[in-house]
Order: structure tokens, then sequence, then C-alpha cells
């Protein structure tokens, strides 16, 4: 069999094989790619998780740990509640909750692992403020887990490297040998810049956004999540890359989407009541 055919039988069985493994997002029912097992990111996530925990130093502050163990409840009851009364199989079901508030002022951030592991670090706490700020931030990175984020970049990631590597045969190795030429990854600055990057920022928009409808259904204000962003965006005043070259919208981009969400998901989504 020549290359030619080769590429074509090899094409056609991965374009079958990636419609078969499309899944959607719940609430904005985006299409997206579902190739590697959920499971086997959460079994993964929860081994780096206690690695985190044995290495970072924990915070000995019973009282904001409480109050982020409260917030997450909250949060996890009312997703659960949502899809429950929508006649929705709960993306959570399977998930295995932990919270942790790493003790580092530096750090101004959180983030949610696959299966519900989640860490607050002290320094995001200077630019929450209050109650409802923190929750705008976890229900963020909730939404991440929910709409399983993590599962779809690593089907994606690998999807592009086969791509690639087809390429790089259709066109008799000019793709490697240009890397090899200038020194530098060329398949892999195409794909980042290119591909990923913008998709990744297509994430965390949706991130955004069904972090709002979490935070709403949980009771929260989610009007202080414009103040957060705001507070975010003055901490790092001259320090923000161009959006092209980031993972993230602009905080300005942020602040603006966020602000037109708000008042529909407020009428939309009030804060649910358990049936």
């Amino acid at each position: 069999m020549n290359r030619r055919k080769f590429i074509e039988y090899f094409g056609c069985g991965c374009c079958s094989l990636l419609i078969h493994q499309c899944t959607t997002v719940p609430i904005t029912e985006r299409r997206q790619l579902s190739i590697i097992p959920e499971s086997t990111l959460n079994r993964q996530a929860a081994q780096i998780y206690e690695k985190v925990k044995s290495k970072e130093k924990l915070s000995d502050d019973l009282n904001q740990l409480n109050e982020i163990e409260e917030i997450g409840q909250r949060i996890e009851e009312a997703v659960s509640e949502y899809f429950y009364q929508n006649n929705i199989v709960d993306p959570t079901a399977n998930f295995k909750w932990e919270y942790i508030l790493v003790d580092n002022k530096k750090i101004k951030n959180a983030w949610c692992m696959p299966g519900g592991k989640i860490a607050v670090y002290s320094g995001i706490l200077e630019v929450t403020k209050n109650k409802h700020g923190l929750a705008s931030v976890m229900g963020h990175e909730i939404a991440h887990a929910v709409a399983k984020h993590s599962v779809e970049r690593a089907s994606r990631s690998m999807a592009i490297n086969v791509g690639t590597q087809i390429a790089d045969i259709f066109s008799g190795g000019q793709i490697s040998g240009a890397s090899r030429a200038a020194g530098v990854d060329v398949a892999g600055m195409l794909a980042h810049f290119g591909i990923m990057n913008p998709f990744n920022r297509k994430q965390e928009s949706e991130a955004d956004y069904l972090g709002l409808i979490f935070t709403s259904l949980s009771g929260y204000d989610i009007r202080e999540t414009v103040e957060v962003w705001k507070r975010m965006k003055e901490m790092n005043k001259g320090k923000e890359p161009p959006e092209w070259m980031s993972t993230h919208p602009s905080t300005s981009r942020r602040i603006q989407q966020i602000s037109d969400w708000i008042p529909g998901i407020i009428l939309e989504y009030p804060p649910i009541k358990k049936s």
C-alpha cells in the first residue's frame, strides 16, 4: 500500500473514532471530544492531589477552611439538585469531593482537579475579600470539572499529536525537518498558539459562564464576581500577556462578558430549592 492510501485509510479511521467519542457539555450543550476515560483522569488526579497535600504547607486557619468547605458543599448540592430536577445525568455523581487551603500568599489561585479535588491558595483570599467573591472563584473552578475540561484537553492533545504525525508523513517529513533546522518545535508552536490557546480560552469563558450559574444556584451574590475580576486586574496591572499568547481571555474581556451574563443568569438560575 502506498503512503497516500495509508494516510487516507488511517485518516478515515481516526475521523470515525473521533466522531463517536464526542460528548456534550451540560447546560451550554457544546460538543466536545472525549477519548480519554474520565475514570483514568480522576484516578490520576487523586494521586496528584495526595502529593500536593504532602508537599505544600497547608493552612491551620480552620475558620477559613470551614468556610471553603461550606461554600463547596453548597455548590455541590446545588449542582446535583439542578441536574436531578432537570432530569439530566449528574456529571458529579462519581466525584469524591475534597478541599484544602494552601498557606501561600504569593499564589493568587484556586483549582479543581477532575473528580472534585479542590485547592484554594491563601493568596486568592486577598482578591475574593468575602464569601460571595470566594464562591465565584470556587464556582468557576468547579465548572471546569463539571464540564470535563481536563478530559477534553487530554483528548484534544492526543488527537493533535496523531494529526501532526500524519501531516509529517504526508509532507515527507518537512514538519520535523523544519523543527530540527530551526531548533524549535514548529508543530508544537503552531498547535499551542494556533489551536490549544484559543481553545483553552473558550473553556475558560465556558467555566466563567457555568461558574456564575452554579454560584447563583447556590444562593451567593454573583454580582461580586465582577468586583473580584476588577481587583484581580488592578493587582496584575502591567503583568498580563497579550490575549493571543494566553490560555485565558483578557481580564477586561472577562469583566465585560461576566457583566453581560449576570442579569440573565440571576433571572434564569435563582437559588435552587430541594425537591
